[in-house]
């Protein structure tokens, strides 16, 4: 099914684009919600003639993007979290963390033009900013402990587990031994 976008519908596509969706999705959900049209012949002609008489409205709807977009250049966060023994954070970092952490440095962005992926441990990440369909900037940041301790970096975690393993292979035997040695009168009195 062809159908026209009359709104943006994320990860599908933009306002005003042509595309084709499965017919399901298109007359179930698409056409119903009002995000899209039937992309007929005089639909499409109407789109065409509606684009060239807006072109200068695009381009500057691009422009400003692109000047906004300039404003979150060179910017990286710091984000602190909450940390369980590791490295590991509780509940994640999302958009919203980063679009508050943006907000306390001055930068007003909807939390929902913001994309990353589920941030679970400490370490340097990147965010992406969308502003137009063709206009994204990538913001880094790093989660941090909140109360500010170093955080143990990997290797650092892994010797302290396979000492924690240790202790705790060093004390199983020496508690198991009295128990056996009271099994063993218990067999000879028999």
């Amino acid at each position: 099914m062809k159908i026209i976008l009359k709104k943006d519908v994320h990860g599908l596509g933009y306002k005003d684009e042509v595309l084709t969706v499965k017919d399901g999705y298109g007359r179930n959900y698409l056409l119903p919600q009002g995000l899209a049209v039937l992309a007929t012949e005089k639909a499409v002609k109407q789109l065409n003639e509606e684009l060239k008489q807006r072109a200068h409205k695009i381009a500057k709807i691009k422009a400003d993007a692109e000047a906004r977009a300039k404003q979150f250049e060179g910017v990286s966060l710091v984000i602190k979290a909450r940390v369980s023994e590791g490295r590991n954070i509780y509940g994640s970092v999302g958009p919203k963390e980063i679009a508050a952490a943006l907000a306390e440095k001055g930068l007003e962005i909807d939390s929902k033009l913001i994309s990353i992926k589920g941030v679970k441990t400490l370490g340097n990440y990147e965010a992406i900013a969308q502003f137009h369909r063709e206009v994204t900037v990538a913001i880094p940041f790093e989660v941090v402990n909140e109360d500010g301790t170093p955080t143990p970096s990997k290797k650092e975690i892994a010797k302290a587990t396979e000492e924690a393993a240790a202790v705790a292979e060093e004390a199983a035997p020496a508690e198991e031994t009295p128990a056996e040695e009271a099994e063993a009168p218990a067999e000879t009195a028999e």
